[in-house]
């Protein structure tokens, strides 16, 4: 059992429905699988500004329009946000240059098309809820709490054109597998958030039976730990805040499931030694 304190650090009031998040100097970026802005929150001066992603962008959208934005990675100078895939409008990557502030579109149906071909999956199985680029790849996660439970890792290779998927399986809570909800690469090591909800649709919420922090091999995959970090909580995006020989910080964001525009920010502390 890993040793680990979870903190409320502080809330922010104008997001609802974090997904995902990055830490870069002393800001925040946010994203929100019911909104169609990218959220910067000045953690010392306490201000959220939003950044249209689209001419008209909204914030609440009704679920069956919604682009469902669930993972948020960064590669160089640009933030990269990608729709689940779960149905077809919720295919697209939007990116943003943070030096430029540009905002480039891309429709992905045709490569989210090839990962449900490799891994299998029927249409509405497909739930991309992670992503990181590493090593001239990337890597995306896909939660598996649909009926198949097809929970892993797709590792694109853009230079030789290919595609892998790797199954990962996860602790149970009352016979419901934990499955992926965000990953980040900190050295040699993936961590990740995984959530356990009583549902078998990647479209429908269902009960939450808890939350684990855990950590892959970045080389083999293999699971290095797991830890249940809460019973009550969905935690949905996970992004480093700080690291010593000692213990590792992240920050973490909660998706409530509710229309309610607040979003409350956790910090959680793993002891290392």
């Amino acid at each position: 059992m890993k040793k680990f304190t979870l903190d409320l650090l502080f809330q922010i009031i104008g997001i609802g429905s974090a997904s995902g998040l990055i830490h870069k100097d002393d800001s925040l970026f946010i994203i929100s699988d019911n909104s169609s802005f990218l959220y910067e929150y000045d953690i010392k001066e306490k201000e959220l500004h939003k950044i249209k992603l689209f001419e008209n962008s909204q914030e609440n959208i009704l679920k069956k329009d919604k682009f469902d934005f669930e993972a948020i990675a960064q590669k160089g100078n640009k933030f990269y946000l990608f729709g689940s895939g779960s149905t077809p409008n919720r295919n697209k990557r939007i990116s943003y240059d943070f030096t430029s502030t540009a905002i480039e579109g891309k429709d992905l149906s045709a490569i989210y098309g090839k990962l449900k071909q490799i891994a299998y999956i029927s249409d509405d199985e497909l739930n991309i809820e992670g992503a990181l680029f590493h090593n001239k790849k990337w890597h995306l996660f896909q939660r598996g709490n649909g009926a198949q439970s097809k929970n892993g890792i797709f590792v694109l290779n853009k230079e030789e054109n290919d595609i892998h998927f790797f199954p990962i399986s996860l602790p149970k809570i009352q016979n419901i597998e934990a499955t992926f909800t965000d990953a980040i690469l900190v050295e040699d090591k993936i961590y990740f958030l995984a959530a356990v909800e009583n549902t078998t649709s990647t479209y429908d919420d269902g009960e939450v039976f808890g939350s684990f922090i855990g950590a892959l091999s970045f080389d083999t995959f293999e699971v290095v730990f797991t830890q249940k970090i809460s019973e009550t909580h969905k935690f949905e995006g996970l992004t480093l805040f700080s690291h010593s020989k000692e213990n590792i910080e992240f920050l973490l964001c909660e998706d409530k499931d509710t229309e309610a525009l607040e979003t409350d920010i956790y910090k959680l502390t793993l002891d290392l030694k």
